[in-house]
């Protein structure tokens, strides 16, 4: 028996989690929370509260635990995240698959420029003040005048963000010489878009973890929890679509969606279906990942009630708490997520839309296609830890129609004691036991498609 922990620093809530590797299966022995402490300029004061919180929960169960001997691994979306800027060719290819590489890693894009960068897009990046900088451009031996031009522009922006160049491989030396002069960290990969119609994100998004990594132990106290581990520190979003991607890997074609207090992320592994991927515009990743930066239902929930322009529902903001205490605190945060996920899903989902040929009318697809979804997964504290997350979900499976939604069939699991992130931290070192501890999670659920089910004790 190996003790395991995974620590995660969120936007407003520090989770610890404990899990005892035993016959190739995670067992999930403990939790704690607290709340994150970045406001008092040391995250390590919310983890510890969260690890006490856990000791306890075991010692009533009469378990014992030697922390001092467990593999701790963490995750963290803490201080906003990784911000990244975007710099691409064309917006329907190298910018658009640079976005979904930078989001598939677990970054916040603020903002994406499309052909030559001017002095109004240098502005904006300086406001932004982007943790890395992706540039990106042409497919191989393609265009080279504009990402060279626009690579001296960044060069000479005076950012202290290293930049990663994923763009034509035929101007990568020209490249590395244009930042070596500025004296810029360059980090370069694979082209994220070689030819047309094929997208490669994945070298991209390793290099993004690896920044993010480096970046996020400069956070007060982060420092010290990078010394008690001997694996990297991955974004938070980052290690839950590496759990999404093991548990379709396992199970079948997935969607996950976390309601957090800051952003609502959706991550969806599947191909789609034979019928409307054959009709798609545009190439779409396996493993894609939105980030809605304005649908967090704490940080954030002001953003959704001006959405909805309800005057009754600005008035019950003032129940809003970050873990609610009673039911109007929780009807509150339970409105808000509703909201957070038919909007988010609304912008994760491909659209279905007529074009007029000289031939007659067909239909195409724009984004992803998600009717090929077996599985509805709901993570993060607003789906898991208030009442009605089951029945949220359950909203969105209405299949193809003017959006390509999950099917009326598809399972719903609601992950109560939100291990989803924890799995996908631990999934770095332990795939094969992941993936294990998700099928036997599943078995033990006895799931009936189109159910609402709930994750095991």
């Amino acid at each position: 028996m190996k003790p395991v922990v995974t620590l995660e620093i969120g936007s407003t809530i520090t989770k610890a989690n404990a899990f005892e590797l035993r016959d190739g299966l995670l067992h999930h022995v403990g939790q704690g929370f607290a709340p994150t402490s970045v406001s008092d300029g040391d995250v390590g004061v919310g983890v510890q509260a969260a690890l006490e919180q856990m000791h306890e929960q075991m010692t009533v169960n009469g378990r014992v635990f030697d922390l001092d001997a467990a593999e701790i691994f963490v995750n963290s979306s803490a201080a906003g995240g990784l911000r990244m800027s975007v710099h691409g060719l064309t917006r329907g290819m190298t910018a658009r698959a640079a976005k979904e590489a930078a989001l598939g890693a677990g970054a916040i894009v603020g903002q994406v420029t499309v052909g030559a960068i001017d002095s109004y897009d240098l502005e904006d990046l300086h406001e932004l003040d982007p943790n890395i900088v992706l540039l990106a451009g042409g497919v191989d031996h393609g265009e080279k005048q504009i990402i060279l031009d626009n690579a001296r522009k960044l060069a000479s922006a005076g950012l202290s963000a290293p930049v990663v160049y994923a763009g034509n491989a035929a101007v990568r030396r020209r490249v590395q010489d244009i930042f070596k002069e500025a004296g810029v960290q360059l980090m370069c990969a694979d082209n994220v878009f070689p030819d047309v119609d094929v997208l490669q994100i994945e070298p991209v998004r390793a290099l993004i973890h690896e920044v993010f990594n480096e970046h996020i132990t400069k956070a007060p106290g982060m420092a010290a929890l990078a010394e008690v581990s001997d694996h990297d520190i991955l974004p938070t979003p980052g290690a839950v679509l590496l759990a999404t991607e093991i548990f379709a890997g396992t199970m079948g074609d997935a969607l996950v969606i976390d309601v957090g207090g800051a952003t609502t992320d959706i991550h969806s592994v599947t191909d789609g279906s034979a019928e409307w991927t054959s009709r798609s515009l545009d190439p779409e990743p396996r493993a894609k990942r939105t980030v809605e930066g304005d649908l967090g239902v704490y940080v954030n929930a002001h953003q959704i009630t001006a959405m909805v322009g309800d005057p009754e529902e600005q008035e019950r903001l003032k129940f809003l708490r970050a873990i609610p205490n009673d039911e109007q605190e929780s009807s509150l945060t339970r409105w808000l997520a509703e909201r957070a996920v038919e909007v988010g899903i609304r912008r994760h989902a491909g659209s279905v839309t007529d074009l007029f040929t000289p031939t007659g009318k067909k239909q195409i697809v724009r984004g992803k296609d998600l009717t090929s979804v077996q599985w509805v997964v709901g993570t993060g504290g607003a789906l898991t830890k208030v009442s009605g997350g089951a029945q949220i979900l359950a909203g969105i499976r209405l299949g193809a129609g003017a959006r390509l939604l999950p099917p009326p069939e598809a399972a719903i699991l609601i992950d109560r004691d939100y291990r989803f992130s924890a799995l996908g931290t631990v999934a770095q070192s332990y795939p094969e036991e992941v993936a294990a501890t998700f099928s036997a999670w599943v078995a033990s659920a006895d799931v009936i498609p189109g159910e609402t089910v709930r994750a095991p004790e």
